[in-house]
């Protein structure tokens, strides 16, 4: 399908946070832009406010007229989170109609663009949110397609005047084989989605396909280490082709200075904290040094970076500090509890963990259990199921059980805001891809109030 022949774009998902990004992206264009996501939320809110229609009932009832007669220049896009049981689903597969995957759609609307695509089991929101935002920031600009809210221009996708296109390259049901890019990052090649790959192996393999398809003379950056043959390494510490170097904190704020085979930018702050976050803007350096942004505007991008919202997000700085995360693997846990340990040493750390798929706690339970274990206090949530049903044996209880804390709890939500009521913790963590993201406003009036 054609990018100029769509006119009309209903959305399987549309609450999802890659999915409201192409709603935008085709309401700007003057498409007719409608959708369904079963729970209202802030994102939600935010389309229907720029003229987007939302429904929250999964019924054929609840889709316009417009959609319902045979169009050619319809497209209609789904989520694989959309279960296949969807009324509205299968009303638009009974019909006959041009259905498209996310990823899919991202393919079409990078086809003859310069594409800079970030993939990564973590690190990718964060590193592609920073390429998008120093090429913004420099006036060379760039259309983007980001896995989070840009805190720099409140929204997850990007307008620009050129040719270049920022994409989030989603490895998850190999969704990002879709795309051919001219400059491919690759953040990390952690085990994850064994529910889909199976095994490490399979993951790995599914990332070198995605390193095949960079176009002819496109440039690859991948993190030192990752079994990719042929790339810019790079990292923020250790030996790599792009590195950090002298990296300190100064004024609360990390300062490094970085250097590849050709230059060197001294004394780059880095408002984000953790070595994690020094290295993820390493990568965008590279990336943004090879769309030739001088070093200069590059410094100047990263001083005034702030961040994505849910990735290491102050949400109170007071008498409490509390700070949310959607980190939702044990690395991404580990690099988020490590930087406010760094930041904050003396402080007792409180962490409320919401586990993510059935499937993860249980191929990653040790691993969780080992790094939550980094917490002075640790309250575990269920788990939040996503697009899964129950596997029998397999609960938060499996983590919970094999922490080593001085004081953990296993609770509800609820229960838990009344704990953090009770105790008003000095640093509060909170952490996960499901709806903890619900806590956030009720943790804040809190320890707003402490």
């Amino acid at each position: 399908m054609e990018l100029n022949n769509i006119k009309r774009v209903y959305l399987i998902g549309i609450g999802g946070i890659g999915m409201s990004a192409l709603a935008r992206y085709f309401h700007k264009r003057g498409c007719s832009v409608e959708g369904y996501d079963r729970t209202q939320t802030p994102l939600t809110d935010s389309l229907r406010e720029e003229g987007i229609e939302v429904t929250y009932v999964d019924s054929v009832d609840e889709i316009s007229p417009a959609f319902r007669t045979d169009d050619p220049s319809a497209l209609i896009i789904y989520t694989p989170a959309i279960p296949g049981s969807s009324a509205v689903l299968n009303y638009f597969r009974s019909k006959g109609a041009i259905l498209k995957k996310r990823s899919e759609v991202l393919g079409i609307i990078s086809r003859g663009m310069y594409t800079v695509a970030v993939a990564g089991t973590h690190g990718k929101t964060t590193t592609s949110t920073l390429i998008a935002h120093i090429l913004t920031h420099s006036n060379f600009g760039c259309t983007a397609f980001l896995g989070g809210i840009s805190s720099n221009y409140d929204t997850n996708v990007l307008f620009g005047p050129n040719n270049v296109v920022v994409v989030e390259a989603d490895e998850y049901d190999r969704s990002f084989l879709t795309l051919h890019p001219d400059i491919a990052v690759v953040t990390s090649m952690d085990a994850d989605h064994l529910d889909i790959y199976g095994s490490a192996d399979k993951v790995n393999e599914s990332f070198g396909m995605f390193a095949g398809q960079i176009k002819e003379n496109g440039k690859l950056i991948c993190k030192n280490g990752l079994a990719l043959d042929g790339g810019i390494s790079y990292s923020a510490s250790g030996d790599a082709v792009a590195r950090a170097v002298n990296v300190r904190i100064e004024n609360g704020c990390f300062v490094f200075d970085f250097i590849n085979d050709e230059l060197e930018i001294k004394d780059i702050q880095m408002p984000l904290p953790g070595l994690h976050n020094v290295e993820n803007a390493v990568g965008a350096i590279q990336a943004a040094l090879l769309l030739s942004i001088s070093p200069q505007k590059i410094k100047a991008a990263i001083a005034a970076f702030k961040g994505v919202k849910r990735r290491f997000e102050y949400i109170v700085r007071g008498t409490s500090i509390y700070i949310d995360d959607y980190a939702h693997h044990p690395e991404e846990l580990r690099a988020c509890l490590s930087a406010a340990r760094q930041l904050y040493p003396d402080k007792k750390l409180t962490v409320i963990f919401q586990p993510h798929l059935y499937s993860r706690t249980r191929d990653f339970a040790e691993g969780f259990a080992e790094v939550l274990r980094i917490a002075d206090e640790l309250i575990l949530l269920d788990i939040y199921p996503a697009r899964e049903l129950p596997i029998p044996g397999v609960s938060s209880a499996i983590i919970f059980d094999r922490v080593n804390s001085s004081f953990k709890k296993q609770c509800s939500k609820e229960e838990a805001l009344v704990f953090i009521e009770s105790k008003r913790p000095e640093l509060l963590l909170t952490a996960g891809a499901g709806d903890i993201d619900t806590m956030v406003e009720p943790l804040k009036k809190i320890l707003s109030n402490a």
